[in-house]
């Protein structure tokens, strides 16, 4: 992988993190035009990921700061209650993770079939957010997380947004727009650290040799500015309700890589 390349998939992955419309299919797709082995440049995943949850606690630094400064007051109130739901959500991917991690790894790289079918589960399913008429509802409550983080653990597979998952499910479930769009961002931070870290000590930079330093380091400060920006700008996209653009694009993307 050269510095270009590492330039576009760090753009790709930044965007894509946080847009409803897929990075581990995007990144896959973007691997195949290229001609690149996603597995043999295990090392630039780690590192893009490592920039869009930089990214995120750049976006949310003063609700962090918030969250650790009730967490540490060492009793119950609205910041433990809120971390307590965060946990209650990583619960699911957490147990895809530890045992299911090796069969969801033999999804991907299996052609842009599975890709292109999960992109178009993604636009019914931003599509059903869209239109449903719920009655919302002031806080988003435990058995919400769950089925939120429910929702997280399914979209592992290549094509199906974690992010639209996540933010549509809330949705649907009945919860704010506002509240349903920064859980979605905060509940990711820690599964997708512990994914780098549990990466990393398997010898996910053994393979390092394959790309220059030049290259992670384009494709780190990429992931991280373009997830900077992306970050904020789906922020008000799901205030203003806009989802149904890109259950669109998803629908148009999912056609393409089913017919390639």
């Amino acid at each position: 992988m050269n510095w270009l390349e590492a330039l576009v998939l760090g753009i790709v992955q930044g965007i894509t993190e946080f847009l409803p419309i897929s990075s581990s299919g995007h990144l896959q797709i973007g691997a195949e035009l290229f001609g690149i082995n996603p597995e043999g440049n295990l090392s630039f995943v780690i590192v893009v990921h490592a920039a869009t949850v930089l990214s995120t606690i750049v976006v949310f630094w003063s609700v962090i700061i918030k969250l650790f400064a009730g967490l540490f007051k060492f009793r119950w109130n609205t910041e433990t209650e809120y971390i307590a739901k965060l946990i209650v959500s990583m619960i699911p991917i957490a147990i895809v993770g530890l045992f299911f991690k090796d069969k969801v790894e033999t999804i991907f790289g299996s052609g842009l079939m599975i890709v292109g079918i999960c992109l178009l589960v993604t636009a019914i399913l931003l599509a059903f957010a869209y239109y449903a008429k719920l009655r919302t509802k002031n806080n988003i409550t435990f058995l919400d997380s769950l089925i939120i983080g429910i929702s997280q653990a399914i979209a592992v597979l290549p094509g199906l947004s974690r992010s639209g998952s996540t933010i549509a499910t809330g949705l649907l479930l009945g919860n704010k727009k506002e509240n349903v769009a920064q859980f979605s961002f905060l509940m990711v931070l820690v599964p997708i650290t512990g994914e780098a870290l549990l990466d990393m000590f398997k010898g996910g930079f053994s393979n390092v040799a394959s790309i220059s330093n030049i290259a992670l380091v384009v494709g780190f400060v990429s992931a991280f500015i373009s997830g900077l920006i992306a970050c904020k700008v789906m922020i008000n996209i799901v205030k203003r309700g806009k989802l149904i653009w890109f259950a669109i694009y998803c629908a148009i993307v999912g056609i393409v890589a089913c017919l390639i």
